[in-house]
């Protein structure tokens, strides 16, 4: 079955607090996990970034729940395409604090393939993919780390 992935960024619903952030991570990793869907959600305070792939029954039901929710405004699809095979595959969901910068070259970045390229030279700019991978790969021990942003 083929994979998809899905690249959007967000605003933070005023008044937003680290508990309600906490408590749809973990709906959305228990409705991921019987989709079939596994993804990453970065989160900076004020703005998401999130990045969904699965089959694409589960990953449309997935985002129509994302589009629904109260919890940010102004959703702006970065990318939608087919992928190679998981980036994350064992994360139902994870959230990951990180700062605007990340976020902010994440929405730069070119989310027209969702591949990671086995060569790339010194003036090849990175996907978004590559970009992402970058990003979470400290936040990772094991495969299994989370980690929550403070209350800003």
């Amino acid at each position: 079955m083929p994979i998809r992935a899905i690249a959007y960024t967000s605003n933070a619903s005023p008044g937003l607090s680290l508990a309600s952030v906490q408590d749809l991570v973990r709906k959305a990793a228990a409705f991921n996990m019987q989709a079939g869907v596994t993804g990453v959600l970065l989160f900076d305070g004020e703005r998401f970034f999130q990045y969904i792939e699965g089959p694409e029954d589960g990953l449309s039901v997935a985002f129509a729940r994302v589009i629904h929710s109260e919890a940010h405004t102004g959703i702006t699809e970065l990318g939608r395409a087919r992928t190679g095979g998981r980036h994350f595959p064992y994360w139902s969901m994870r959230v990951l604090s990180t700062d605007e910068r990340d976020i902010s070259k994440l929405v730069a970045s070119a989310w027209d393939s969702f591949a990671l390229r086995p060569v790339r030279d010194e003036q090849t700019l990175p996907t978004g993919v590559e970009e992402l991978s970058q990003i979470v790969l400290p936040h990772v021990v094991g495969g299994l780390s989370i980690s929550v942003p403070s209350q800003p």
